[in-house]
């Protein structure tokens, strides 16, 4: 089982974060076309994220007598360029801005994380859960640069059911709106 202590955590998101405004102010991180958001949305917000993922000793299903670590939910809190803390995420996942604007996400595409023992990078679409704010018209959400988190390698016993685990890690996530549609005289300076 892999701790990381607060300190590691907050180290690796203000390393991140420091990436994430950079990355901001030109293009995203590159990741499988899969796992890209569709041609009518464009990035809005990079938060660096840093918490753990929790997983519950539970029987598997498709293996009677035997036990697992299993997925729970995420437990993060989202920084902004400077490490000063701007949301939280959490199960359902969701995603809730300090202004009280929140998202809740749903898994649309899958990839392995390039960094071995990381959780997967994520393409979710995104719907808003709360009142008009930061996240309020966000589409989808993506999960990279991934760092830790996975579940406890090997299984759990029977002794062990019901316990939980709370394993670090640290991601960026990116989120997107819906393109602003172009005006028919956008950029026309001819006059009339």
């Amino acid at each position: 089982m892999h701790k990381m202590s607060k300190v590691t955590i907050f180290s690796l998101v203000l390393l991140s974060a420091g990436c994430a405004s950079t990355q901001l102010a030109g293009t995203a991180v590159e990741v499988p076309d899969k796992l890209k958001p569709g041609a009518n949305e464009e990035l809005a917000m990079v938060f660096p994220a840093g918490g753990v993922q929790i997983y519950e000793c539970r029987a598997r299903k498709d293996a009677a007598g035997e036990y697992e670590w299993a997925f729970v939910a995420p437990e993060a809190d989202l920084y902004d360029a400077h490490g000063a803390r701007v949301g939280l995420h959490y199960a359902g996942p969701q995603w809730e801005s300090a202004d009280g604007s929140k998202v809740l996400g749903t898994v649309k595409e899958r990839a392995d994380a390039p960094q071995a023992d990381s959780i997967p990078w994520l393409l979710l679409t995104a719907k808003s859960v709360g009142p008009e704010g930061s996240f309020g018209k966000v589409t989808s959400v993506q999960r990279v640069n991934t760092l830790g988190g996975v579940a406890p390698k090997g299984g759990c016993l029977q002794a062990e059911a019901g316990t939980r685990v709370r394993v670090g890690y640290t991601a960026d996530y990116y989120f997107f709106t819906a393109s602003e549609p172009r005006k028919a005289n956008e950029g026309n300076n001819s006059g009339y």
